[in-house]
């Protein structure tokens, strides 16, 4: 398709400074900025959600071949040079021809399932049975091709899916120092957002985020320990689902933590997040997540409002205020909250160390179940000295103090870990979130997702807000479920709103998120500026005043 090639090229030269001639020197930064913008657009079928996507592909007006092809064209010209996001790491060599034959069976009336010929991203901590390594984004891991899938991946093989490739993400998934970077790893260096290039991806999931919201796949699958689905989609401006702990099954999924840990969609809409966990919630096949939903699912609904999480942004606050009205106008009714639970002395403490303690003990087992052939580091503790050897590479940015510190860790059948989980799940689940569900006689729990996010800073690492506005630590460390729907934006950045619910309550936050998304349709498209000072307004205040 010669088009996309060419279209590949002139993003190449519009973003290595080409300007195309007619342009006068008086408009020229204003000018390329949007042809940089205009050009990076994804248009047709790729621009569409996964829900349509499906559509078109069941109605014959694409077949699964010509759609591969053109994300893997997109993926080439956007990804891999243009911006160059660097959100896809690897690409399944095989992945063309499963989509042929696809295309033969659908021709022959065999339809698999409802995402026959959807093609799929996933995180590279997921495994999938084909020739792709499962890396972290390690150098270590860089040769992991176990052969396997994870259940969750063979879920969506059953439904019809394309496995498309693997996303970038934050090194072992963001827990391997203090001062990281989010979106940064060895293999793939750092995700860009696609709204403003050099602003923060938010991690773990960074990868699967801006992929998402590029149009890079149809659906990607992100996971989440401790806000590394719902921070992405938020920085992303994307629908993230964090399922209830255990509702997807984490086999074959390179661990944190095995009381926090699970993996969920990232798409467009929440109607697509809703068929990907029919296909990946292989624990609860009794329930049809996509079938509940409906634009009626808020009518009477009491929603509890948290303001003590709202943050110190007056502009999410503004936002935020504009969804209060959505939802009453979608039928919801309103529960102020003021007032944060109650914690424990020392629960930030406990928690984290939970993480440690879990992740030494997962760590040790996954990296054991390995080919001794592929994957040399057996254990946390030969992890440490590979990355000590390969410092030049692994350490050049930030350090692996966490590994370290978990390293540190008793055994889980230490009374230290027994009591650290025992307290932050009393916290988080009976004093926390069930107790305002109970107390305030409410259905679903409402925040900002989380901040504006801050720009990628490789000297200083992850710099955030000091008031982070949400409640998603909370849904994380009890295990329920949390999904993530944009609100609004701020110069050009995208802001989401947080719904958060009891365990097992998935299908119903789905339903209360899928109602506020038709009512306030707040998506935007990424705009691919290469920082802030190219939104037109930054741009002339950050000039001085014209006197005549």
């Amino acid at each position: 398709m010669k088009t996309h090639s060419i279209l590949a090229l002139a993003i190449g030269l519009a973003l290595s400074g080409c300007t195309p001639p007619e342009q006068t020197k008086a408009n020229t930064k204003t000018a390329e900025t949007s042809v940089i913008a205009a050009s990076n657009q994804a248009t047709g079928i790729i621009a569409k959600s996964l829900p349509e996507i499906a559509l078109a592909l069941r109605k014959g007006e694409v077949s699964a071949e010509q759609l591969l092809t053109l994300y893997l064209e997109r993926i080439a010209a956007i990804d891999k040079q243009g911006p160059t996001l660097q959100s896809v790491l690897s690409i399944n060599p095989e992945a063309l021809n499963t989509a042929k034959e696809l295309d033969a069976l659908r021709a022959e009336g065999k339809i698999i399932g409802p995402l026959h010929g959807v093609p799929i991203l996933l995180k590279d901590n997921i495994e999938s049975l084909d020739n792709l390594a499962t890396t972290a984004g390690a150098l270590a891991l860089k040769d992991n091709i176990t052969g396997r899938d994870s259940p969750l991946v063979a879920g969506l093989r059953a439904q019809g899916a394309i496995i498309l490739g693997k996303t970038n993400l934050s090194q072992w998934a963001n827990f391997r120092s203090e001062d990281s970077m989010s979106g940064w790893s060895a293999l793939g260096g750092q995700v860009r957002n696609p709204h403003m290039l050099d602003r923060n991806p938010c991690g773990s999931s960074s990868g699967s985020g801006a992929a998402a919201a590029a149009s890079l796949a149809a659906g990607t699958v992100g996971t989440e320990t401790n806000g590394s689905i719902t921070c992405p989609s938020n920085a992303n401006g994307i629908v993230g689902f964090k399922p209830t702990v255990g509702i997807v099954s984490q086999q074959y999924i390179i661990p944190i933590s095995a009381s926090q840990d699970t993996a969920g969609p990232m798409t467009k809409t929440v109607e697509g997040a809703a068929m990907m966990m029919n296909a990946m919630a292989s624990t609860t096949p009794e329930i049809d997540y996509a079938a509940g939903l409906h634009k009626e699912a808020l009518k009477g609904v009491r929603i509890g409002v948290l303001n003590f999480a709202l943050g110190n942004s007056s502009q999410i606050k503004q936002h935020f205020a504009t969804a209060l009205k959505d939802l009453e106008a979608a039928g919801a009714v309103l529960i102020n909250i003021d007032e944060r639970p109650k914690a424990p002395e020392g629960l930030g403490k406990m928690s984290y160390d939970v993480l440690k303690f879990e992740f030494k003990d997962g760590l040790n087992a996954y990296l054991a179940s390995t080919s001794a052939e592929r994957v040399k580091t057996r254990d946390l503790q030969a992890l440490i000295d590979f990355n000590q050897a390969n410092a030049d590479i692994e350490l050049a940015l930030f350090d692996q103090s966490i590994l370290v510190a978990s390293q540190a860790m008793d055994s889980l059948e230490s009374d230290d870990y027994q009591t650290a989980l025992t307290t932050m799940q009393q916290a988080t689940r009976t004093d926390g979130i069930d107790k305002l569900l109970q107390g305030y006689d409410v259905q679903v729990l409402i925040a900002p997702t989380g901040p504006v996010v801050p720009r990628v800073d490789p000297i200083n690492g992850d710099i955030w807000p000091s008031s982070w506005p949400g409640f998603g630590s909370y849904a994380a460390q009890a295990g329920y479920p949390h999904a993530t729907v944009p609100m609004g934006e701020i110069h050009s950045l995208s802001v989401n709103l947080s719904f958060i619910g009891t365990a097992n309550t998935d299908a119903d936050i789905l339903a209360y998120a899928y109602a506020y998304e038709q009512q306030s349709k707040r998506r935007i498209e990424p705009k691919y500026l290469r920082n802030a000072e190219d939104e037109p307004a930054i741009q002339k205040a950050m000039k001085p005043l014209t006197h005549h």
